[in-house]
């Protein structure tokens, strides 16, 4: 998926889409060189989670990773979760 899939960048994040065989999957790339701590790791796929989760059924016919590529402290991770849900919305806008 990683080679085949199609990306789609921000400042923060790194949305990688492929067509799904059958429903969509998701999994989060978040290194430990980009969050140290693992409370901001969880902290961040949680937020990223919820959001993927509002767009669930526009996004059944997709694998999607999502690869926090830059480090984001408390403050930013409100910013990196707005970037995901507008990544979401044009990655939804390109299917139609």
């Amino acid at each position: 998926m990683f080679r085949t899939g199609r990306r789609v960048e921000g400042s923060y994040l790194q949305l990688i889409v492929a067509p799904a065989a059958g429903i969509g999957r998701t999994g989060f790339v978040i290194g430990r060189k980009t969050l140290a701590r693992a409370v901001d790791r969880n902290r961040i796929r949680r937020k990223l989670r919820e959001v993927l989760r509002a767009q669930r059924t526009a996004l059944r016919a997709y694998d999607i990773i999502v690869r926090v590529k830059r480090a984001a402290n408390r403050a930013e991770q409100d910013a990196a979760t707005a970037e995901a849900r507008r990544l979401l919305e044009t990655l939804v806008v390109l299917r139609t």
